[in-house]
């Protein structure tokens, strides 16, 4: 059949007209084939931006940029489970990956985890994972898939060949003012994951002070329309509103959060916040792959998983399948980088927690040299904050704020006045806002 001519296919969108399924399939396949131009994208992304999607257009966009490249297919390997994972619209101290691949994995899961790095104030499951010594993140496909066969969870980074059409999308997006529209968030995120041929998704949206989305009824929003696109293209998909007004672990930076990660998986804190973020998650997607009965089913093996030891067990086994020391769990202190300067940063006055800015505490993180502004920054793993004092929590002369990395004496400095700023004290108790807010199931 003829095609619409990409300047035909523009001017429709333009016109607030629906888009031919058919035609957004072609449009996205000659993105990837280099036959649209970076300027036709710009002009499609703005007339979306200014127009939005129906819900049929933006399945039909996720689609076609699932299938703009490799989607890989599981079925040959013969997995005796289903292939589940989770994607996060990104925080300050989010380390939930870490733990939920290995844990979900230890309950009978298979979980192909593709991470990006940190860009802006939110830090980047790849970097926290390269504070490991040796640990690659880019291994050969049939080597991704031997060692999710072996372990159960490989977290590593996005190779070339997955959702290309994305790729340029996306590059295209950030130059011409249209990153912030759900149809094409919808459709970058899961054009990406869905194409890790997975038998369901769980999506964790962020909503606060550290969130992606500006306000909380865009983190609602987003959150809707992921689960129901998903759902929609065929993978089975809930979505988790979760509070990012205060950083989720008590800690931020990279190899700091890996210390943190050890930590809960050998089962310390089990009832923190970050614990019970990653629990809820997990237990959908235990749910989901039907590896549980029920909430309660799915809650009992998640115990067990952590009490036994073998969660730890698989995040170590990944660890040393992707090249880092065989012995990481065991020794992780005499491996992981230490900053030249560890010092507590007290506040001026004593008080309690009342808000915390916390996409200020991630830039500050990247002031330090623990994130990046550019995609092509180099970054220092060592550096960060540990032990972040909660909203709600008091702090005094004897009790800091947290404790600054930093590779100098000056960094170190700057990075605690900056934390000052971003933390308010009051008199009166306070409590944090609910850590889960709401949950989408997405309807097909």
């Amino acid at each position: 059949m003829a095609h619409l001519l990409p300047q035909e296919f523009i001017r429709l969108k333009r016109d607030a007209q629906t888009l031919p399924l058919e035609e957004i399939k072609h449009f996205v396949q000659g993105i990837a084939d280099d036959r649209i131009s970076d300027a036709q994208i710009g002009a499609f992304t703005m007339a979306v931006y200014l127009n939005g999607m129906s819900r049929e257009e933006v399945v039909a966009l996720t689609t076609a940029t699932r299938d703009s490249g490799h989607v890989m297919q599981w079925d040959s390997l013969n997995l005796p489970g289903p292939v589940v994972d989770k994607h996060s619209t990104g925080g300050v101290g989010d380390l939930v990956s870490l733990v939920l691949g290995p844990w979900v994995a230890a309950c009978g899961a298979f979980v192909p985890m593709i991470s990006g790095r940190g860009l802006g104030h939110t830090g980047g499951t790849l970097d926290k994972l390269e504070s490991i010594p040796g640990y690659d993140p880019y291994p050969a496909p049939e080597r991704f898939g031997q060692i999710v066969q072996s372990t159960g969870v490989a977290i590593i980074g996005q190779t070339g060949n997955l959702a290309p059409a994305d790729k340029r999308i996306y590059g295209v997006r950030d130059i011409t003012a249209t990153v912030e529209s759900i149809p094409l968030i919808t459709a970058s995120i899961l054009g990406k994951k869905l194409a890790s041929g997975l038998d369901a998704l769980v999506m964790d949206v962020k909503v606060g002070s550290g969130a992606f989305m500006p306000t909380p009824q865009k983190s609602r929003e987003l959150a809707e329309s992921i689960a129901n696109v998903a759902t929609q293209a065929g993978t089975p998909t809930t979505a988790l509103l979760t509070d990012m007004s205060q950083p989720l672990a008590p800690c931020a930076g990279n190899a700091v959060e890996i210390v943190e990660t050890l930590s809960l998986l050998r089962g310390e804190r089990p009832q923190s916040r970050v614990m019970q973020v990653t629990r809820e998650l997990a237990v959908e997607m235990l749910l989901a792959g039907k590896l549980a009965q029920s909430r309660d089913d799915a809650l009992a093996k998640l115990e067990k998983a952590l009490t036994s030891g073998a969660a730890a067990e698989v995040f170590a086994r990944m660890v040393a399948e992707l090249g880092g020391p065989k012995d990481f769990m065991e020794r992780s202190e005499h491996y992981l980088p230490k900053a030249n300067v560890v010092q507590p940063v007290y506040a001026d006055n004593a008080g309690v927690v009342s808000r915390i800015d916390t996409r200020a505490v991630g830039m500050s993180v990247v002031e330090l040299g623990g994130g990046r502004l550019r995609n092509d920054a180099k970054v220092d793993h060592s550096v960060g904050f540990s032990a972040i004092a909660e909203i709600g929590d008091r702090v005094d002369a004897d009790t800091p704020l947290a404790f600054v990395h930093a590779a100098n004496e000056d960094a170190a400095r700057r990075a605690a006045e900056q934390l000052k700023a971003a933390i308010n004290l009051g008199q009166s108790p306070v409590e944090a806002d609910t850590l889960i807010q709401d949950t989408f199931r997405g309807e097909a």
